[in-house]
């Protein structure tokens, strides 16, 4: 079997998806093509209505779109290895991954403020209310960073710190030693987390 994920180097739900793949053991049966959501050319309005990445298209032709729904086609194929069949463990990794891909997505906001909105039209107030989003999920992370087997809330975890890295400069560091500890053992147990990170020029 073989999917395409429709994706881009620096997404971090692309790059939630490609961690989870590598951890299921599913990357070999995965081929990444980039996609420019920005173009109107770009077949990925076609295979998600929504132009959003990432996308993966199944070998039937079916298209799974959000990060959520792939990770969660990959956990079935796998046989369970990223989302905890029972309660309470299950629970607590899904609450953690909507929690982080919420932040996640507070960042690609604050991001995209100052990418497509002229200086003028950009509200710092918006800003500020993205930032406060990022700071109490960072706190509650801080409190409690994830511990025992790896599910998808430490994938999401980390791709969200790697993003904030990427785009916010990554002051997190500055005020929160006990994720800066866990990410630093997250990647030297999980070599994808390395392998997916992007590098701007």
């Amino acid at each position: 079997m073989t999917m395409i994920l429709r994706s881009a180097p620096a997404s971090p739900f692309g790059r939630k998806v490609k961690i989870a793949a590598s951890v299921t053991g599913a990357m070999s049966s995965l081929s990444v093509v980039d996609a420019d959501t920005m173009d109107d050319a770009d077949s990925i309005r076609r295979e998600n209505p929504l132009g959003k990445i990432p996308a993966l298209i199944i070998d039937d032709g079916t298209t799974l779109y959000d990060s959520r729904v792939i990770v969660d086609y990959l956990d079935h194929l796998s046989g369970g290895m990223l989302i905890p069949k029972d309660a309470p463990a299950r629970f607590l990794a899904l609450t953690r991954q909507a929690l982080c891909d919420g932040m996640t997505d507070a960042a690609l906001l604050i991001v995209y403020e100052s990418r497509f909105r002229d200086e003028s039209e950009r509200s710092a107030r918006w800003v500020a209310h993205q930032e406060g989003k990022i700071a109490r999920g960072l706190a509650a992370l801080e409190a409690s960073p994830p511990v025992g087997t790896i599910d998808i809330g430490y994938i999401a975890a980390a791709c969200a710190l790697g993003y904030f890295d990427l785009r916010l400069g990554g002051t997190w560091r500055d005020t929160h030693p006990a994720l800066v500890a866990w990410l630093d053992a997250f990647a030297a147990k999980i070599p994808a987390f390395e392998k997916t990170r992007f590098r701007q020029l």
